[in-house]
């Protein structure tokens, strides 16, 4: 059997064929002090500002979310990614992706920001002239102009690329005129810049910088929508609208560099804020559960509640180690691009576009880690979380979009096996061999050596089997459909499905591992109940996952050989999870909150 490379920096995707190390992995109590005051002043923020607006928010009343947005500026919220020579802070990847997660917890509100520092503001910084940088990115970053974004349109939404909107260059070369419709603006009504998307004589998709006020630009009335009520959603309508030329972003026909490029950073960062929301919400519902009495106690004393309770932290836990293991990631291939020469708009984006992979993960893992702990925690709540004068209805309702926008889940698991595969023929991921010596593997004998006797020596084996487990499924899925495997929808997000457990499970493996370096196993009893227990169930979803794939494509003695290969490689010791979870719930009960 093959040893597993031992790897310092991953690159992309590496992670399914290298072996990662505690020592080399961030994790979030690595947060430094600047960073630990950030993430407190976004708290108080959210506490002292936006919280107790939340209704009157969710009336849409006219200009409390922009003053909102003024005052989050002022305290420097807005521009903290955008470099300090545009008015910004200039601050690292990391504590960019910080903001996002603890302004998360805000509803509305932080929608309306995450989409203005985002998509309004990140198309201008990373692909505008000097020019357009210095116009426009100082009053973005301070919050003077709000910013917007316009791609979907009513028959593009996942196939953006299938846009209608023209561009046709005036007789007199001084503007461009666009004509056309954008649909679910966010920001729309109110924002003073729209970064939009347009096809020149109809063929060319290209990005344009669009001001409120242009002559033939106009807005539709705010839309009425299931959630995210406080945030603005507008159509666009553009009829004979005079674009000046210079407001033309980036290179003609590069539109999809933009949309692409940015949609990267987009799904880490919304994986960020549905994770500041799953916080949110777990402490809402262990409130009230610790405040509620049924039977002459208070619901936390009850089993069926603190298993709830348990696996809500759970998943938040293992979502936030992977999301800062990553962010890590992209900081570090940031400052090495840096170094090599890149300018600034390149090397994030560079950095960004090799993890797309594993942002696409992310943002799939963080939006549905979040509709489940809402929906557990109106569960809860029992009668009373379907009333709106509790919190977690609005949780429960907001939190729905995160699987739809930014491309939607289903989208997101198809990328993540289409980017793996297309890595792997390009030569930047050596898939092919890892996947052969899988099969070769399964030919031989199993090894029953000596029990290694280091420490989380049977979880590292476990993950280095899911990974062969993997491998077994993609390897022969391709070998199956060949070039058609992109029509096999149900089998590819199967695969992805192995993925995003594989990743967590090693992802809170590693930060385990290091917190019990740093501070003792003793002292890590919570985080080693998390690891464990999520490991443990990770072994039977992955199981279910690959059988589903197999099934799909496989029979006879390749099917039974392939069964057993995963049965193995999906084998793990038993652990009494009961008894685990109920220790995690001590832990939440005593500290009155989720820990971090």
């Amino acid at each position: 059997m093959s040893t597993p490379t031992i790897a310092t920096t991953l690159k992309g995707g590496e992670w399914l064929i290298k072996t990662s190390t505690p020592q080399e992995t961030f994790i979030p109590e690595n947060f430094n002090e600047e960073q630990v005051m950030v993430k407190e002043m976004c708290a108080t923020f959210l506490d002292t500002e936006v919280l107790p607006v939340v209704q009157r928010l969710d009336k849409m009343e006219e200009g409390l979310m922009p003053s909102l947005m003024d005052k989050a500026g002022e305290q420097g919220l807005l521009g903290t990614s955008a470099p300090e020579e545009y008015g910004g802070l200039g601050k690292d990847f990391i504590t960019s992706t910080l903001v996002n997660e603890a302004l998360g917890g805000g509803y509305s509100f932080s929608v309306a920001v995450a989409a203005h520092t985002g998509i309004g503001t990140l198309p201008i910084l990373y692909f505008g002239t000097p020019e357009q940088k210095a116009k426009y990115i100082p009053k973005l970053a301070s919050g003077e102009w709000k910013g917007a974004y316009g791609l979907t349109e009513p028959n593009s939404g996942s196939d953006a690329l299938g846009a209608k909107t023209t561009a046709k260059l005036s007789d007199d070369g001084k503007y461009y005129i666009l004509n056309g419709q954008k649909c679910w603006i966010t920001n729309g009504g109110f924002a003073d810049v729209y970064t939009v998307f347009a096809k020149i004589d109809g063929k060319e998709f290209t990005g344009f910088i669009v001001e409120r006020g242009m002559e033939g630009f106009t807005q539709g009335s705010e839309e009425h929508k299931m959630g995210i009520k406080g945030s603005s959603t507008v159509q666009l309508y553009f009829q004979d609208c005079k674009v000046p030329v210079e407001n033309l972003l980036g290179e003609i026909g590069k539109g999809h560099v933009i949309a692409f490029n940015i949609l990267n950073i987009g799904r880490l960062k919304l994986a960020a804020a549905a994770l500041g929301g799953s916080k949110r919400s777990l402490n809402i519902a262990l409130t009230y559960a610790a405040t509620r009495e049924q039977f002459k106690q208070p619901i936390l004393n009850f089993g069926a509640i603190q298993h709830k309770l348990a696996e809500m932290a759970i998943r938040i836990w293992v979502c936030e180690s992977a999301l800062y293991r990553t962010s890590k990631w992209i900081d570090d291939m940031e400052h090495q691009l840096l170094a090599a020469g890149k300018p600034f708009n390149e090397a994030l984006l560079g950095a960004a576009e090799e993890y797309a992979i594993e942002c696409a993960m992310l943002k799939v893992d963080g939006s549905e880690v979040l509709d489940y702990v809402v929906d557990e925690g109106v569960q809860i709540h029992g009668g009373n979380g379907f009333s709106d004068e509790y919190d977690i209805s609005r949780a429960y309702r907001d939190s729905r979009i995160n699987r739809i926008y930014e491309g939607t889940n289903e989208i997101n698991r198809l990328l993540t096996v289409d980017m793996v595969l297309k890595r792997a023929m390009k030569g930047r991921l050596d898939i092919m061999n890892a996947a052969m010596n899988v099969q070769k593997e399964l030919m031989s004998i199993p090894d029953f050596g000596s029990e290694d006797e280091t420490a989380f020596a049977k979880e590292y084996k476990a993950i280095a089997n899911f990974k062969k487990a993997i491998m077994l499924t993609a390897g022969a899925a391709v070998q199956k459909f060949m070039m058609k495997i992109e029509h096999e929808q149900e089998v590819l997000m199967n695969i992805a499905d192995m993925a995003i457990q594989t990743f967590n499970a090693e992802s809170a493996l590693l930060r385990a591992a290091k917190l019990v370096e740093e501070k003792g196993e003793a002292a890590c009893a919570f985080e080693l109940d998390i690891m464990r227990t999520y490991l443990y169930d990770a072994a039977d979803r992955i199981n279910k996952f690959g059988k589903d794939a197999i099934n799909a494509f496989a029979e006879g003695d390749e099917h039974r050989m392939m069964l057993l290969g995963l049965k193995r490689f999906t084998k793990v010791d038993p652990f009494n999870t009961k008894e685990a979870r109920r220790r995690i719930v001590a832990k939440l009960r005593n500290d009155g909150k989720y820990p971090l």
